[in-house]
């Protein structure tokens, strides 16, 4: 039978990696965009359905979850998150910005995974969030991206958070690192393409599921430190 993935910011790098990734491997993908109009190349991915989805506003995260009402997840996979202020030390970000940061990257996860939860197949479904090593307070420190690897630690931690709230479930949760990937944010020195790191997270995922329990593990499978 086959199974369906929700991809939560799929307009391009990563996530439009993922897409095409998972269709290849005749997965049926919804994948959201902010802007309708910057999923062109998304659309010619076969089997793909399109929808729009600002994570960070609880409207438009209900809308969705109403578009999707009767619909069932084997995998829902939030990609989404951005870079935060990278041209200055931490210490000299603004308020805004570190709120916009940790909101978007840390809290918004968390609030989307909660109101889709009920889509996710309960006993053989899987909710994947984008990590990264630079979250992992053991080894993230002196990595660079100060800002951003705090962002993800949070987000780490309220995923794990997430997963005790849960209590008995068979539930698969994984906090994925892609590698350092040749994206807008990784940029041109990261030595992993797109296709290589998003293809090793597929094959995460599908040998993931229903197994169980919450993993902090790499594109090739490798178990990180929190």
């Amino acid at each position: 039978m086959q199974k369906t993935v929700l991809i939560v910011g799929a307009s391009r790098g990563l996530g439009l990696g993922l897409a095409k990734q998972f269709s290849s491997a005749g997965w049926q993908v919804i994948a959201t965009v902010r802007n309708p109009q910057h999923a062109e190349t998304l659309r010619q991915i076969p089997q793909l359905r399109v929808e729009t989805l600002d994570m960070d506003d609880a409207a438009s995260v209900d809308q969705l979850a109403d578009r999707l009402a009767g619909t069932r997840l084997d995998v829902l996979f939030i990609n989404a998150g951005v870079a935060g202020p990278q041209s200055k030390p931490a210490t000299q970000a603004t308020q805004a910005e570190v709120g916009q940061l940790f909101y978007t990257n840390a809290v918004a996860p968390l609030r989307l995974a909660e109101r889709l939860l009920p889509l996710v197949k309960p006993d053989q479904g899987m909710i994947v969030f984008m990590s990264s090593i630079l979250g992992s307070v053991e080894v993230g420190p002196g990595m660079g991206m100060d800002l951003y690897g705090a962002s993800k630690a949070a987000l780490n931690h309220m995923t794990r958070t997430f997963v005790a709230k849960l209590g008995e479930t068979k539930l698969t949760v994984l906090s994925m690192h892609p590698g350092w990937v040749k994206t807008d944010m990784g940029g041109d020195q990261a030595p992993l393409d797109v296709e290589t790191s998003t293809r090793g997270m597929v094959e995460q995922v599908t040998r993931a599921i229903g197994q169980g329990g919450h993993r902090y593990l790499d594109y090739q499978g490798e178990p990180l430190p929190w």
